[in-house]
């Protein structure tokens, strides 16, 4: 059997190795593991990936999680053009300067709007108002931090060609974006960023992998979203009290 990837597009990391995968033309199996209705708690997907969490590779025997790690290793494998992960040691280092920064300060955060506006309420959880703010202003902050530290006068965030970090960096704001945070709104080089690396994907790529997301809202309003599972609902509780 040839690669799996196990994932669900509502995922942030899930969208970015997907996206990669496709236009990379890396043959995949897709596994669609449905995060809301809790099958990564499952027993059978605990049996793959004992964390629980998406998105996962299994290349035979071989299994391996998080997604930056999995990026790196379909690079490799399929020797991907080398723009993505380049070969100088220069350029490359700072594209794991990015991803290990994006792991700090954007990965827990622009994920909290869904939580906040989507997640809460499906189980009957209000997030504090208090909370919320809090992480309006992470968000801010991180979105300076993203355009004068990395992107600078630069047109990706680690040089002149679009990386790895461009992608995953793109995936984590666009989950905020689709629940109505206007977060390009007065940035105007993090708004062409966006604009250059979504043109190098392709229109269509980028809707078919953003088209679950940005329906949520609606979802969520018509009632269609799946019930979580026992087991997922006592995860999510965990998961929004742990909100700062």
């Amino acid at each position: 059997m040839g690669l799996e990837l196990f994932l669900d597009l509502v995922s942030q990391p899930s969208r970015a190795v997907y996206i990669f995968a496709k236009k990379n033309g890396i043959p995949l199996e897709l596994r669609t593991v449905d995060l809301i209705k809790g099958q990564h708690k499952s027993k059978e997907f605990l049996q793959i990936n004992s964390l629980g969490k998406l998105p996962t590779l299994k290349d035979g025997d071989f299994i391996l999680t998080e997604s930056s790690a999995i990026l790196i290793y379909l690079s490799c494998k399929y020797q991907t053009p080398d723009h993505w992960y380049p070969s100088d040691l220069q350029a490359r280092a700072r594209v794991h300067e990015y991803l290990g920064w994006h792991a700090d300060c954007i990965r827990g955060t622009f994920g909290i709007p869904l939580w906040v506006q989507v997640l809460g309420p499906l189980i009957g959880v209000q997030v504090p108002k208090e909370k919320v703010e809090r992480n309006r202003t992470a968000i801010d902050q991180a979105l300076q931090w993203l355009e004068d530290k990395f992107l600078g006068d630069m047109p990706f965030l680690a040089g002149q060609q679009v990386t790895l970090a461009d992608l995953m960096a793109l995936e984590e704001l666009m989950q905020p974006v689709a629940l109505g945070y206007e977060l390009f709104e007065g940035r105007p080089r993090l708004a062409a960023w966006r604009g250059r690396v979504e043109a190098f994907l392709g229109a269509e790529l980028c809707q078919e992998a953003h088209s679950i997301i940005l329906s949520i809202l609606e979802q969520a309003a018509k009632k269609t979203l799946p019930t979580p599972s026992p087991e997922a609902y006592q995860a999510m509780l965990l998961r929004i009290a742990r909100i700062p």
